[in-house]
């Protein structure tokens, strides 16, 4: 008797272990899952990574778990363009900081640090989030991780079974029309390298143009016209380093007409020297330009025609290693990159006209 009352005690102490709720503190927390595409040497891909997310670490500790992905190579940067397609996005309007949360896209620093918050909170109260599932982050995921299933455009949403073949009829008229109207993007790599050769050239046409000005005695008037020339094509390359300058600092998408993809350009690692954009120090180049042309004006100083000289010979120098980098190294042509060399390269060729008649006072005072 005493037995059969120490098993009914045992079973109304497991039933009741079994009704009681588990502790708060036992249940599993809400997790927040999202994935950021960087770039090292993007001020605003660092401005989040340094004083975005850090803040939302600390807050949210385990809860918040942000995939970091670094883009290093081209393949890295058209995983990227393949993603935003998927999404829906125009190439220009893609762009780093990329970061994916849920349903949602946010692209630069702003909208980062705008929104984030808001949908951390959101998603935290509504259970959490998985990472999202599209098949473009298919090999970034860490295995095991749980996937998002209410996202479109996903391998599992393709239909069950397969369709139907064509007949021999349809087949023909697909082949005929793809004959017809075959599609190909140009890439620009011509144009690069032809613009490449011609650097070269202007180069060589330099210094063979202050070689003869030194072999020659005579003295002849300055031509006005390098003068005139100068400064309007200063302004033009100007204009353009701005604007790329614009597109860097302020992470957004460049307008990159039929030629080329100036935003692939704009996203690789070498579109940043020592941190600081290539358009940044193209804006400086060129008032440097303009402003030794105003020195030259004013005082009429051939000290001033040899400095334009040097400083023209060395964007060009420099101008032949980013457009070698576009075709060779990145594999994308910026045609905004390309306006730059090419009026870099006039640029030389007028500033060498400006010097001649200088280099040959010179020889006229030493004989």
């Amino acid at each position: 008797m005493r037995r059969h009352v120490v098993l009914l005690s045992i079973v109304l102490l497991l039933g009741a272990t079994a009704v009681s709720p588990i502790p708060a503190s036992a249940q599993e927390e809400p997790i927040v899952r999202a994935i950021m595409f960087w770039m090292d040497g993007c001020p605003h891909c660092h401005e989040v990574l340094d004083y975005v997310l850090p803040p939302l670490k600390q807050q949210y500790g385990d809860q918040l778990d942000i995939l970091l992905v670094e883009l290093k190579t081209m393949a890295d940067t058209d995983r990227l363009y393949a993603l935003g397609q998927t999404l829906g996005l125009a190439p220009e309007e893609i762009g780093v900081p990329f970061l994916l949360i849920g349903d949602a896209v946010l692209i630069g620093s702003d909208q980062v640090r705008q929104q984030l918050p808001d949908l951390i909170k959101s998603h935290l109260a509504a259970g959490g989030v998985a990472y999202p599932s599209y098949w473009e982050l298919a090999d970034l995921l860490p295995v095991g991780a749980p996937p998002a299933v209410n996202i479109p455009f996903l391998p599992e949403n393709l239909p069950a079974t397969a369709p139907e073949p064509a007949s021999p009829a349809e087949e023909a008229a697909e082949s005929l029309v793809i004959e017809e109207t075959p599609t190909a993007v140009p890439d620009g790599f011509t144009l690069a390298i032809v613009t490449l050769a011609g650097m070269v050239l202007a180069l060589g046409y330099t210094a063979v143009r202050l070689w003869q000005a030194k072999q020659t005695q005579m003295s002849t008037k300055p031509a006005a016209w390098p003068h005139f020339l100068l400064p309007w094509l200063a302004v033009v390359g100007l204009a353009v380093a701005a604007y790329l300058a614009y597109v860097e600092t302020q992470a957004v998408a460049a307008f990159c007409g039929p030629v080329g993809d100036c935003n692939a350009v704009q996203t690789s690692e070498y579109a940043y020297i020592f941190g600081v954009p290539i358009g940044v120090l193209g804006v400086m180049g060129y008032l440097a330009i303009l402003a030794t042309w105003g020195w030259s004006r004013w005082r009429a100083d051939g000290r001033a025609a040899f400095a334009l000289v040097a400083m023209t010979s060395f964007g060009v120098l420099f101008s032949i290693y980013l457009t070698y980098l576009e075709p060779f190294v990145i594999g994308a042509v910026c045609a905004w990159c390309l306006t730059s060399a090419v009026v870099m390269t006039l640029l030389l060729i007028v500033s060498v006209e400006t010097a001649v008649p200088h280099i040959r006072l010179v020889v006229i005072g030493k004989r």
